[in-house]
């Protein structure tokens, strides 16, 4: 036996040969292949120098140390083992050639099965060749090619299946199953890397509290509504811990009711009187945050939020005491409160006086200011007896104002640490005479502290391409041609005339003079020319609703005034229409024209406050901008700039298209705002 498995010199060199090359190729595929390689080339040439390498090889990286020392200590023994078991599978083999050239996959699963039924055959040819014999002809199938298939095999690539039959012979013995097993989790490890970690979130943490009057999807009346909801959430993606604060109101639907969770009660002094009121803390967590509502029937028992000032003064001296209160009574300090416009005023005076021995008084406040024109004026002794205020408070550098009025926001601003509005361009207005309300002395006082930082968006909730709403969602990629669909959805909608050649204007907005309806007003005449439409969403001022129904009585099948607010057809707007008034006297923010560039309407503005900010004005000679802008207060101006729309619309397509593409592009989310007031609490609290 020992003179017949001696090879020859030459046949030593063509079993060399192909043993290095199953080396190599063993390295590169899984640990399992190894193994089987391994003993393969020891039962072939168990006294040359490459079945000792190989076998060595096969050793040091074996899929575990156990396996490993068996296969060192028991080498001889393996390879005897070894040489038996091929001699007793080598006769299957030779009549199983002719049938693996035909089809891998077939022929290693029957060659396999075979060698372990029919151990009693006695041809001493490696059944390993039959994988080769597979690649290449019957001629080459006695060059102990295995060792070079049987790695491919392991690694399971459904090419190379029938090179797999080498390990499966070894099953049976004792060594092969342990050294399978760690094999098939090595090629599970490799596929882990591929999933990318989440991404750290910034150092180092913050705690803020929001307090404020209304706040999507509980109660919303404006852009307050949304600010409340969108920059808490998205400050919780950059490592914050956000509690929002709100009254309790009645008009809050029974369904967010339901969620909130019972965590306390107390009462507590209001009035200078000595009259005390209770105070309750319902608890509704939602996206990482924290909702806290104050609960008070006398107070918040009525439909809406704001009913008049008579009743607001007193209401909202409670609710900015109370949110403090309940902060003392959870014994939750945060880093920093921050209260939104005149209902949360007296939040900082409150903070600076009647808790300055608590553990809040280490909070820094800061104040944004949403809307300068709502104030919260009212004559001091009312707000004296409501909130009990020290009266060192009411000064004219804080609450009082002309003598005898007290001005709620004007003393929040004052005591604030920070004074925020929602745009860098409203924070310089502000300051003027034209745009001041009245308190453009005392911001240019605290001109020192104010900041101006634009809004953005919810883009989950206004997002073309998931917009439920939508006749058909889209993407920048198909805008153009989905628009024209829900344009024409739009138009039946409503009863206008259906024709997506017409340029479709669209105007989502309260009906007040603030917006510059007065402008559109005097030339609607002039807009409605037989290629143009116009659509108007809102409810305000009477003259405005009936100025609106009146053209749409005139204009039969071109203007549509939906005298209402509805969501599903605001989002339908958005989507349908080619430009989006925005004609504003004074906007600090707006939201209104962001969404409507991320559904790809073109903003036609008044450059003022955030809409300026906001608005790059198209330049025919750059192919540049993503809306059209007027700067003056005058409807003149206002019909120039739809013109000017109408004209690119109707003479330069192309121009167009790519302008509703880089308006979808344009990013109008949170992100960017959400960071700028991150860095803003940290300056305040490193």
């Amino acid at each position: 036996m020992a003179t017949k498995k001696e090879p020859t010199k030459a046949a030593a060199e063509e079993k060399a040969a192909p043993a290095k090359k199953a080396t190599t190729a063993s390295k590169k595929t899984t640990t399992a292949a190894k193994k089987a390689t391994t003993t393969t080339a020891a039962k072939k040439a168990t006294t040359t120098t490459a079945a000792k390498k190989a076998t060595t090889t096969a050793a040091k990286t074996a899929a575990t140390k156990a396996t490993a020392a068996k296969a060192a200590t028991a080498k001889a023994t393996a390879a005897k083992a070894a040489t038996t078991a091929k001699a007793t599978t080598a006769a299957k083999a030779a009549t199983t050639k002719a049938a693996a050239a035909k089809t891998a996959t077939t022929a290693a699963k029957e060659t396999t099965s075979a060698a372990a039924e029919k151990k009693a055959a006695t041809a001493k040819k490696p059944a390993a060749k039959k994988t080769t014999a597979a690649k290449s002809s019957a001629s080459t199938a006695k060059k102990p090619a295995a060792k070079k298939a049987t790695p491919k095999a392991a690694a399971a690539k459904k090419a190379e299946a029938p090179k797999a039959e080498a390990p499966k012979a070894e099953a049976p013995k004792a060594e092969a199953p342990k050294a399978e097993t760690p094999k098939v989790e090595e090629v599970t490890k490799a596929v882990e890397p591929e999933v990318a970690p989440a991404p750290p979130m910034p150092e180092p943490r913050r705690s803020v509290a929001f307090i404020g009057s209304e706040c999507y999807p509980f109660v919303k009346t404006g852009g307050l509504g949304d600010v409340m909801y969108a920059l808490p959430k998205a400050l919780v993606n950059l490592n914050c811990d956000v509690k929002v604060i709100l009254p309790k109101y009645a008009c809050i639907k029974d369904e967010w009711k339901e969620k909130m969770v019972y965590r306390g009660s107390f009462d507590m002094d209001l009035c200078s009187d000595g009259r005390s009121f209770y105070v309750g803390i319902m608890e509704y967590v939602w996206d990482g945050v924290v909702y806290d509502f104050i609960d008070n029937e006398e107070f918040f028992s009525n439909g809406n939020p704001y009913t008049n000032l008579v009743d607001d003064i007193p209401k909202f001296c409670y609710f900015g005491k109370a949110a403090l209160a309940a902060l003392n009574y959870m014994d939750w300090v945060p880093d920093v409160i921050h209260c939104h416009d005149w209902q949360a005023g007296l939040v900082p005076i409150y903070l600076r006086t009647m808790f300055a021995s608590t553990p809040l008084v280490h909070s820094k406040v800061v104040t944004t200011i949403h809307n300068l024109r709502f104030q919260g004026k009212y004559n001091i002794p009312t707000l004296k007896y409501w909130s009990n205020i020290p009266d060192e408070a009411f000064n004219m550098g804080a609450l009082q104002e002309e003598w005898t009025e007290a001005n709620m926001l004007k003393g929040g601003l004052a005591y604030s640490d920070m004074i925020t509005t929602v745009s860098g361009t409203y924070a310089g207005e502000i300051q003027t005479w034209e745009y001041g309300e009245g308190l453009d002395a005392h911001l240019r006082h605290h001109s020192y502290k104010l900041r101006g930082i634009v809004n953005g968006i919810d883009v989950d909730i206004w997002n073309p391409a998931t917009d439920k709403l939508l006749a058909a969602p889209y993407t920048p990629e198909n805008a153009v041609k989905q628009k024209k669909a829900n344009k024409l959805a739009l138009q039946k909608d409503l009863g206008l005339e259906e024709n997506a050649d017409k340029f479709v204007i669209g105007l989502v907005s309260r009906l007040t003079n603030q917006k510059g309806l007065d402008l559109v007003n005097a030339i609607v005449p002039q807009i409605i020319d037989g290629n143009t439409q116009l659509v108007v969403l809102g409810t305000g001022d009477a003259q405005y609703e009936d100025s609106f129904r009146y053209y749409e009585g005139e204009y039969k099948g071109q203007v549509c005034a939906y005298i209402a607010y509805d969501e599903a057809i605001s989002h339908k707007i958005y989507a349908a229409c080619d430009a989006f008034l925005v004609p504003s006297q004074f906007e600090p923010c707006g939201l209104t024209q962001l969404i409507a560039m991320h559904y790809g309407t073109a903003p036609i503005v008044r450059e003022t406050g955030g809409l300026k900010d906001t608005v790059e004005p198209y330049n025919m000679f750059e192919d540049t901008g993503n809306g059209f802008t007027f700067d003056r207060y005058d409807a003149g101006l206002l019909l120039d700039a739809i013109n000017r729309a109408k004209t690119l619309y109707f003479e330069t397509r192309e121009s167009w298209d790519k302008m509703v593409v880089r308006d979808m592009e344009k990013d109008v989310s949170w992100a960017n705002s959400a960071q700028q007031y991150r860095n803003l609490y940290l300056e305040l609290t490193n």
